[in-house]
């Protein structure tokens, strides 16, 4: 009994793409091409453009940031001198340090003028803005800039 409902296949069954949903034969792939392919995800990095020369090429390389020999400059400010230390104390890097404004192997300090102080200290720093050093003179104290040789 070899009918209709016995029958044998002649042709490869065609392959399905899109299953189910409102997408259609594509599943919202559009037509053929590498990106219709499946694990076409994981094979084509972020910058690829088929093969033409990518935008991060195409575009002049431009500037330089010296990050490996660049002086990191510590800034410190007037509002933490007069929270962290009293009247007629010794700013410099060691006092920085022990108070924890700095650590040991930190850079040149410089003082900017951030803030009130209304104490009389004696700062001792690498550099310091003309505003942090008219306030500082002004309350009566002083500040020793650290000459490098």
């Amino acid at each position: 009994m070899n009918g209709l409902s016995n029958r044998v296949e002649i042709t490869e069954k065609r392959k399905r793409i899109g299953r189910g949903g409102s997408r259609g034969g594509t599943s919202g792939k559009g037509n053929k091409g590498q990106k219709a392919r499946s694990g076409a995800g994981r094979k084509i990095s972020a910058g690829f453009e088929g093969g033409q020369m990518p935008l991060h090429r195409r575009l002049p390389k431009r500037g330089f940031k010296n990050t490996r020999f660049a002086t990191v400059v510590e800034i410190i400010n007037l509002e933490q001198l007069e929270r962290f230390f009293v009247e007629g104390d010794q700013v410099n890097r060691i006092s920085l340090i022990e108070k924890g404004l700095l650590t040991r192997n930190s850079g040149p300090v410089k003082l900017l003028g951030k803030g009130e102080l209304s104490k009389k200290l004696i700062v001792t720093v690498d550099a310091c803005s003309e505003s942090a050093l008219e306030i500082v003179k002004g309350r009566g104290g002083e500040v020793n800039l650290i000459k490098e040789a």
